[in-house]
């Protein structure tokens, strides 16, 4: 849409009705039901219009606060007045300022990577759970309706979606089984589930089947390994706090990062590991600056040890109100080198401790743990009860005890840090709780429609494995706060000293050049293949 009226038009004026971001108080709202930002386009051509030559993109932000000061500075505005801010030239660049300063030199996180896309997105709520033994009673139930109006409302279908009980699918999802045939006519039991990263930090369940997922990203299920690592990023929005980015040894969620929509970068571009998803000619390029080899494991490493932590946001939070990251990439090896060690152990966390484990290193193959007298534990008299007594539906903190309260049991060793914990504003232990919690309903937001009934089928009291899930969650939360003043010292020394800009790695071809599109790719005619 950029590309085209860039092309059709003469001059472009953005105003951002929204400068205090996504779900601002209802009072700021152009449009008090609308939780997400609004802008004002206006756009003019003149008669002589070249299609070669781009529009002239200027955009201004309205200042924060109400409604009614906001409609008066729209009065006001003028199309001459000098506060009107140019925007990028490029075809498909953002309707937003430029970046500038240090942040405009420094690479654009996408520019490492061969290929990035969407993460999974299910369709319908039902197929993912936090326990297996949910999901099996939700698909009995479902296979068992013998009413096909009943079963569809069951099933969920989109109006005017590829998914229905009585479609049949083509191709599943690679390593997992396949059924051809639609559901009406499936009365086999569940296809095995598999650990799904639904938001960060918390690991799911998922029924991987191709008949009930509506944009399974193939390509993520096809190029998964017991190898294989994604980071997940915001992509419209601008993460606010918390970690830029987090990463997940599962296949991830559209809506993993925070949930609200992102980027999925893989380490890995095919299911061997054999083959790095990060551009060749980067790694060597690297290589020859820091004077050692640079693995794809390495760079993903430093960009976790740089980005992957509080420090990061809070330090470059001004030039984050435009959506996309950029990493401050060293030209030192020795803070290279440190921080591939540190990011190792990052990744080893957000993983839990399925990736990048070095006994040697003090990385176990297990789920991570704090030193023991720190650990989070449960005493005898802090169980969390389990049926016959109904699960529970409060979840609140003590920080005089350091003590996580759970319905009428408790976790002792909690810290204020692993309470506060949170990603871009999703406070990541509420978010946990969430979803294992008796009412786990969610508030229906304008016209959005109504989850399945399949929804509420849910264990009638607290699982075993929830503790188990709980006290892990408790434990990496707790190893990454301990590791954030190492991470905040090496961004600090990182920024301060020599740096390898966006223009030398061009000049070095270490960074695919970006294609200037056709006119027929600017429309969207392209034939060439996109997958997304």
């Amino acid at each position: 849409m950029r590309a085209d009226l860039r092309e059709t038009c003469s001059e472009i004026w953005v105003i951002d009705c929204s400068p205090e971001g996504h779900q601002p108080e209802v009072a700021t709202r152009i449009f008090q039901g609308v939780q997400q930002p609004i802008c004002i386009v206006m756009a003019a051509r003149k008669r002589e219009k070249s299609k070669a030559e781009p529009a002239r993109v200027r955009f201004c932000a309205l200042p924060k606060g109400r409604r009614d000061e906001k409609f008066a500075a729209l009065e006001k505005m003028s199309l001459a007045a000098a506060d009107w801010v140019a925007c990028p030239s490029g075809w498909r660049d953002p309707f937003l300022p430029a970046a500038t300063g240090l942040w405009a030199t420094l690479p654009a996180l996408g520019e490492f990577f061969v290929y990035n896309g969407s993460g999974v997105m299910p369709g319908r709520t039902w197929v993912i759970a936090p326990d297996v033994e949910s999901l099996s009673a939700r698909w009995s139930h479902l296979i068992s309706e013998k009413d096909l109006a009943k079963k569809e409302i069951l099933f969920h279908p989109h109006e005017g979606g590829d998914r229905t009980v009585s479609k049949s699918s083509r191709i599943g999802l690679s390593g997992h089984e396949h059924r051809e045939a639609s559901v009406t006519s499936d009365t086999s039991s569940l296809i095995a589930p598999s650990r799904y990263s639904f938001r960060s930090f918390d690991r799911q369940w998922i029924i991987p089947d191709a008949r009930l997922i509506n944009r399974p990203n193939p390509n993520l299920w096809g190029a998964y390994s017991a190898r294989q690592i994604y980071l997940t990023v915001p992509e419209d929005r601008t993460p606010s706090a918390g970690p830029a980015l987090t990463v997940s040894s599962l296949i991830p969620d559209l809506h993993h990062y925070n949930g609200r929509g992102g980027r999925v970068y893989p380490l890995w571009g095919n299911r061997g590991a054999t083959e790095p998803n990060l551009k060749p000619a980067l790694l060597s390029f690297l290589a020859k600056i820091y004077g050692r080899p640079v693995s794809a494991e390495d760079l993903m490493a430093y960009i976790a040890a740089t980005i992957a932590h509080p420090a990061f946001t809070a330090r470059f939070n001004a030039d984050l109100k435009q959506p996309g990251l950029r990493i401050p990439l060293t030209a030192d090896v020795k803070l290279f080198t440190e921080a591939v060690t540190l990011g190792s152990e990052v990744i080893w966390l957000h993983c839990y401790g399925e990736r990048f484990a070095d006994p040697k290193a003090d990385r176990p193959k297990q789920v991570p743990r704090i030193a023991k007298g720190s650990a989070p534990f449960i005493p005898a008299d802090g169980e969390i009860p389990s049926a016959p007594e109904l699960l529970p539906d409060r979840i609140d903190y003590d920080p005089a005890k350091h003590r996580l309260h759970v319905g009428k049991g408790y976790v002792e060793n909690v810290t204020s840090q692993m309470w506060a914990y949170e990603v871009s504003g999703k406070h990541v232990i509420h978010e946990w709780f969430s979803d294992r919690q008796r009412d786990r309903s969610k508030p229906i937001i304008a016209d959005k429609r109504p989850p399945s009934p399949l929804d509420s089928i849910q264990p009638d009291g607290w699982l075993a494995e929830y503790t188990t899930d709980l006290l892990d969650l408790l434990n990496v939360l707790g190893r990454l706060t301990l590791l954030e003043p190492a991470q905040t010292s090496l961004l600090e020394r990182i920024c301060d000293g020599l740096l390898i800009g966006v223009d030398r790695l061009q000049e070095a071809g270490a960074l695919a050049p970006p294609e200037e599109p056709s006119s027929a790719d600017k429309k969207g005619k392209s034939k060439k293949k996109v997958v997304s």
